[in-house]
């Protein structure tokens, strides 16, 4: 987070983020003065289903000529893709042009600028290198390669271990991190390799002697402990259960707690703070001169969507206070006022009845589902609002603002 701090507090242009290709004029009045937070899976999609409701949403969305009339971002927790992948399916799925205005999990990694230069460890799936790449990092490693150097790590499937024992070139230097994108496929694998590279410091190779603490920094993206698919199952594990593992064998093997360099992805507060950043330049390249006041961050989980649009709801309210404290003017980059949650039931969060009345008892949660380092607060998972659909949410956003 402080990494991101850094890059606001200098004002970078951050040019490569920018949001393009979303011409358009505003309607007839004054531009718009708020923005939407889009989460993907459980709300627009559902595996390779299009929810139905999110054509009409967009269609609302969207001018005549298919140009967006208000500035979005698809905020999502998915990482083992490419975001122009990403962005096409979405294009295709919405019927218009979705490109930089993408934030995928580990998109804010980007920002964390003093790794770009260091060999990393990457752990994942689907295209790890690819995405590293176009996030800034200059050398990395992938799981399956580190694998081939030490074939003798990874002894959980005898059958993959090979006989002979080929020769493949080791590591030539101690890996200095780890970077872990989303779920593997194979968990035992990564959950092995990840730990030899942090109990051995960067160097699995090598006997093990004292244990380092603190370990190797950790950057992890996406902390969903489920997220919705297609099958009729309400939730499918995701990277937060990942993680939970890979926490728990740790602290077993070492007694101590594995401890991260970084936590992104919903809810964390610096994936909102990176968003509204896109929203506001996408806002500027439209001509639109007020600055965006309100978010309203639609989402299916109330662990990841309703938590993190709550978390950095508190996050502008603080700032807000510090600055009439201090006596300090609001600037473009500081007019963001307020961000609401509004949880839609297509996806992880379902109920049976009629959209419930009393929020408050339908969202707190018996069990927590959140990540060990985010405290369970009940008011974090109470959403601002709660409809069918994602139609439903623009067209109450809409009425907020008196839209049309």
């Amino acid at each position: 987070s402080s990494a991101w701090c850094c890059a606001a507090a200098c004002g970078l242009g951050w040019g490569c983020c920018a949001p393009r290709g979303l011409g358009g004029l505003p309607p007839a009045g004054a531009p718009p003065a708020f923005g939407f937070l889009f989460d993907v899976d459980g709300v627009l999609v559902r595996g390779s289903q299009v929810v139905p409701a999110a054509r009409r949403a967009f269609q609302k969305l969207a001018d005549s000529s298919g140009r967006l009339r208000v500035p979005v971002v698809f905020l999502t927790n998915a990482g083992n893709c490419l975001r122009s992948a990403r962005a096409q399916e979405l294009s295709h799925a919405l019927g218009l042009q979705v490109t930089a205005q993408v934030i995928l999990s580990h998109s804010p990694l980007r920002l964390f600028s003093q790794f770009h230069h260091k060999c990393m460890l990457v752990a994942g799936q689907g295209p790890v290198e690819e995405n590293a790449q176009d996030l800034g990092f200059k050398h990395v490693v992938t799981i399956e390669a580190l694998r081939k150097a030490y074939p003798l790590l990874d002894m959980v499937d005898q059958n993959r271990v090979p006989t002979p024992l080929p020769w493949f070139p080791s590591i030539s230097s101690n890996l200095p991190g780890v970077i872990l994108f989303g779920e593997p496929v194979r968990w035992e694998t990564s959950l092995q390799l990840i730990t030899d590279v942090l109990l051995s410091n960067g160097n699995p190779d090598s006997e093990l002697q004292d244990i380092p603490y603190p370990h190797l920094p950790v950057l992890a993206c996406n902390m969903d402990l489920l997220w919705m698919a297609e099958a009729k199952m309400p939730s499918r594990i995701g990277h937060g259960t990942f993680l939970l593992c890979l926490e728990n064998i740790y602290k077993k093997v070492t007694g101590r707690e594995l401890k991260y360099e970084a936590l992104i992805g919903k809810p964390s507060t610096v994936t909102y703070r990176y968003a509204a950043y896109l929203i506001q330049e996408q806002a500027e390249k439209q001509g639109w001169k007020a600055p965006i006041r309100r978010l309203y961050a639609v989402g299916d989980n109330p662990m990841s969507d309703v938590y993190g649009a709550n978390l950095y709801n508190n996050y502008l309210k603080s700032a807000h206070q510090n600055q009439v404290q201090a006596g300090v003017k609001r600037s473009l980059q500081t007019a963001m006022e307020s961000c609401e949650s509004i949880l839609v039931c297509t996806g992880v969060y379902r109920h049976n009845a009629d959209v419930p009345s009393k929020t408050k008892e339908c969202t707190m949660e018996s069990v927590f589902h959140g990540h060990r380092d985010f405290c369970f607060d009940p008011s974090l998972v109470e959403a601002s609002h709660i409809v069918q659909d994602v139609n439903d949410a623009v067209q109450l956003a809409f009425k907020k603002e008196n839209w049309s």
